[in-house]
C-alpha cells in the first residue's frame, strides 16, 4: 500500500468515526458504526448506526450511494456483521452492491463475527483492509469490547470531591460541591451508558432520580441499586422516572418483600452475597448476562471503595472543585488501609478544567 493510499484511508476512515460517534447514546447494546462510501475520491454515500433494531451504518450509506456503489471503497468503523440478528448481514448488503473495496477500522471480537465477515467479502473478490485508525475505533467502542471480550460491562466509578477531598458534610449535605457545567458533564456520561448503578444507601438518603436529562437523549439508562437486604422504598423516586429500575437483591430475600418490590413496580434479580454483600463479580457476569456495555456508578463511599479496591472499576472520573469542606466531612472512598505502600494508584487518562472544576480521568493500575 502506498503512502498516499494510507493518507487518504486515514481521511475517511476519520470521518466515518466522527459519524459513528452519533450513534453514542443510543445504539445499546450494539457498538457505535459509521460508514463512507467513496468513488473517484468523492465521497457518494455516509451512514451511522442510530439504534438497537434500525438500519445499520452500511446500510444507512449504500441507500445514499445508490447504484452508484459499484466499483467503490467502503469506509466502515468495525468489521461488517456477517451474521441475521435483528437486521440482515452487511457483509452482503456490500457484495450486492458491488463496491470493489472495504477497509475496516478494526476486527469485531463478538464471536458471531470475528472475522468472518471480512472473509465473506474476500470471498467475493472484494479488497479489504483492516486496522486503519484502530485505536481511535477501540476507545469509540470500548465498553462493547470490553463486554465481548471478557463478557464483563465497563465500569466507570464518579467521584466528585472538594480540594481536601470531602464528597459532603458530616451532615450528609452535598447539594452541590461542584459546578453547573461539570454536572452537566456527568449528564453526557450518563446517557452514553448502558447503566448507571448506586446503592440502596444512596437511595434512603438523597431519594435520587439517576435519570439523563438532555433534550437530544431518547433512552434512559436501566438504573440499577444494590440493596442486599431489600430495603429500598417503596415510593422511591426511581419509580416516578421514565425507565426500568432494577433491585439486586440477596439470593435468599423473602418471596413476600420481592412480591412488594415488584409490585411497587421494580424489577428484581436476585444474586448471592459475600459478607451479607452483594457479590461484586457475580453483579459484572450478570450484566453481561443482560447486554450493558458500560455502567456508570454513583454511589456512596463504601460502594465506590469497594469496586476500586477490588480492581473492579475500569475507570474513575473524579471532578474536583476548588473549595475546602474542613474536617466534618464525609470521605471519597470508605477503604481502610494499612500504610502508604497499599495505597490505590492510577494513570492519569486525561486532565481539563470543566466550568470552575477539574475533570481527572483516572485509571487504577494493577499489579
Amino acid at each position: 500500500m502506498t503512502d498516499l493510499l494510507r493518507s487518504r484511508d486515514a481521511f475517511w476512515m476519520a470521518e466515518a468515526l466522527k459519524l459513528a460517534a452519533q450513534g453514542r447514546n443510543t445504539t445499546t447494546p450494539n457498538p457505535n458504526v459509521g460508514c463512507v462510501i467513496v468513488k473517484d475520491d468523492g465521497q457518494i454515500g455516509a451512514g451511522f448506526h442510530q439504534r438497537a433494531g434500525g438500519a445499520h451504518a452500511e446500510v444507512h450509506a449504500l441507500r445514499q450511494a445508490g447504484p452508484a456503489a459499484l466499483g467503490a471503497t467502503a469506509y466502515v468503523t468495525l468489521e461488517p456483521c456477517s451474521h441475521q440478528g435483528k437486521t440482515p448481514p452487511c457483509a452482503d448488503a456490500l457484495i450486492a452492491a458491488g463496491v470493489a473495496r472495504v477497509v475496516c477500522a478494526m476486527v469485531d471480537p463478538n464471536p458471531q463475527v470475528a472475522g468472518r465477515g471480512l472473509a465473506a467479502l474476500r470471498a467475493a473478490g472484494i479488497t479489504t483492509e483492516q486496522d486503519v485508525l484502530v485505536a481511535a475505533a477501540e476507545q469509540l467502542n470500548i465498553g462493547f469490547l470490553k463486554r465481548m471480550r471478557t463478557g464483563r460491562p465497563r465500569l466507570i466509578v464518579k467521584l466528585a470531591a472538594s480540594l481536601d477531598g470531602a464528597t459532603a458534610m458530616a451532615s450528609g449535605e452535598s447539594q452541590w460541591i461542584t459546578g453547573p457545567e461539570a454536572r452537566a458533564d456527568v449528564q453526557r456520561w450518563r446517557a452514553q451508558s448502558c447503566a448507571i448503578l448506586t446503592g440502596v444507601d444512596t437511595v434512603i438518603a438523597d431519594d435520587p432520580a439517576l435519570t439523563v436529562r438532555l433534550a437530544d437523549c431518547t433512552r434512559q439508562p436501566v438504573r440499577l441499586v444494590l440493596d442486599s437486604h431489600g430495603r429500598i422504598p417503596l415510593d422511591s423516586q426511581l419509580l416516578r422516572k421514565p425507565g426500568t429500575t432494577v433491585v439486586l437483591h440477596g439470593e435468599r430475600l423473602s418471596a413476600e418483600r420481592i412480591s412488594a418490590l415488584q409490585q411497587a413496580g421494580y424489577r428484581t434479580v436476585g444474586l448471592p452475597l459475600v459478607d451479607q454483600r452483594i457479590d461484586l463479580s457475580a453483579l459484572l457476569d450478570w450484566a453481561g448476562q443482560e447486554q450493558l456495555n458500560q455502567i456508570w456508578v454513583e454511589a456512596g463511599a463504601t460502594l465506590a471503595g469497594a469496586l476500586i479496591g477490588s480492581g473492579l472499576a475500569d475507570e474513575v472520573i473524579l471532578y474536583q472543585a476548588p473549595l475546602f469542606l474542613g474536617a466534618q466531612t464525609r470521605p471519597m472512598l470508605a477503604n481502610s488501609l494499612p500504610s502508604l505502600a497499599d495505597a490505590i494508584q492510577f494513570s492519569v487518562l486525561d486532565m481539563r478544567t470543566i466550568g470552575q472544576d477539574v475533570r481527572l480521568r483516572l485509571q487504577p493500575i494493577h499489579d
